[in-house]
């Protein structure tokens, strides 16, 4: 079954590009045209019933990154739930913080290169 961007969720997807958060658009722009080892990666892509901020569909790889919203327990218990759902498709997530991104980028970039050099080559 293909799960991918299904067409009823195509404008909520759209929305969510033009209304994207600081630390979205600054981690996209590292991530954006093929930057990374020469993956492409999508943004706001659909997989099932759930929208990823960050897909990479060569390596089944997708980035999530989490507000103080995803500290709320009813939350974090749907990112966990998310998570299962896509690790039961076999894409890896990797979960950062926007704190993360906000102060230490390539330590970011550098955490998500080493995981395609480990566990992808």
């Amino acid at each position: 079954m293909n799960y991918s961007n299904h067409p009823a969720t195509k404008e909520y997807r759209q929305l969510l590009r033009r209304t994207e958060t600081p630390m979205e658009r600054k981690l996209w722009s590292f991530l954006k045209n093929r930057q990374i080892d020469g993956y492409k990666f999508r943004q706001q892509h659909g997989f099932g019933p759930y929208v990823l901020d960050f897909y990479c569909p060569a390596l089944r790889l997708c980035i999530e990154l989490d507000g103080e919203v995803h500290d709320i327990k009813s939350i974090h218990e749907k990112d966990i739930d998310r998570t299962e759902f896509l690790n039961n498709n076999r894409i890896k997530v990797l979960r950062f913080r926007n704190e993360e991104v906000e102060k230490d980028i390539n330590s970011v970039i550098n955490i998500i290169r080493a995981y395609i050099n480990n566990e992808c080559k």
